[in-house]
């Protein structure tokens, strides 16, 4: 599948973001692509110094509880091709995908999340999240395949910040493919040329660096998939850790 790079606009720089040294803040600028129909993306380049996001990457590689569980893809079971942790406020309800129930974490356990957490929360002014998906690739050979975060818990339009960190990996974005009968009435009325230019407006490529930062927002997970495929030629480790906000239970609140 051919995929172009993505053509980005440079907006203000964001606010600087705390350092764990206090010494080592930068100011990171921020670009956006607006996706349409009420879907974005924001990718900061750079979060943090290089040096600092190394601190983070040493810790994390090794005094997180990792684990590789066995999930369920199309009906059959298979070890998931990554490691991986949860991490979530006390009360959410449980994260399960894949037929896969990952224990939860406290922040309380690992107080360099919740520093790691007040970076992002800074550099993304109004945003909230209140877990963190993380996962290990170990090389090349690891990957997640195309899917969308489009899990009930995070409710119709999430914010979902993914901050990388170790070795540089390639991230898709596909647009979802309209029901059969539509794309067909489509492109029986529109010429060739027309239909080649749109399939390249629906399909982005980012290159994720250490210590960058990539928000998608908006509509993005109910329209579009995402994907960090595999790659023979890597062999160096990368973390990444996903912040998402989990909706609270109805009556959850009142009950505390």
């Amino acid at each position: 599948m051919s995929l172009r790079r993505l053509k980005v606009t440079v907006g203000e720089p964001a606010s600087p973001n705390p350092n764990v040294d206090g010494d080592d803040t930068i100011k990171a600028k921020r670009q956006t692509v607006v996706l349409g129909n009420g879907s974005e993306v924001v990718f900061i380049p750079r979060l943090i110094s290089f040096d600092q996001a190394w601190k983070w990457f040493d810790y994390l590689d090794t005094q997180i509880a990792w684990t590789r569980p066995t999930i369920r893809v199309f009906g059959r079971s298979c070890l998931q091709p990554r490691d991986t942790c949860y991490v979530a406020s006390p009360g959410l309800p449980q994260l399960v995908y894949s037929g896969y129930q990952p224990r939860a974490y406290s922040w309380d356990g690992h107080p360099l999340l919740k520093q790691i957490l007040e970076a992002v929360h800074k550099a993304l002014p109004g945003s909230s999240f209140n877990s963190l998906l993380l996962n290990r690739y170990k090389g090349g050979n690891d990957y997640v395949g195309w899917h969308s975060d489009d899990e009930k818990l995070y409710g119709s339009t999430p914010e979902i910040a993914s901050l990388t960190l170790g070795c540089d990996r390639e991230f898709f974005l596909k647009k979802k493919k309209p029901s059969k009968t539509v794309q067909e009435r489509r492109d029986e009325q529109e010429p060739a040329s027309k239909r080649i230019k749109r399939n390249h407006a629906d399909q982005h490529s980012f290159m994720l660096k250490h210590g960058s930062l990539l928000v998608m927002r908006g509509y993005t997970q109910r329209d579009w998939m995402h994907s960090v495929p595999k790659r023979s030629k890597v062999e160096a480790t990368r973390i990444n850790l996903t912040f998402r906000n989990v909706l609270e239970e109805p009556g959850a609140s009142a009950a505390k």
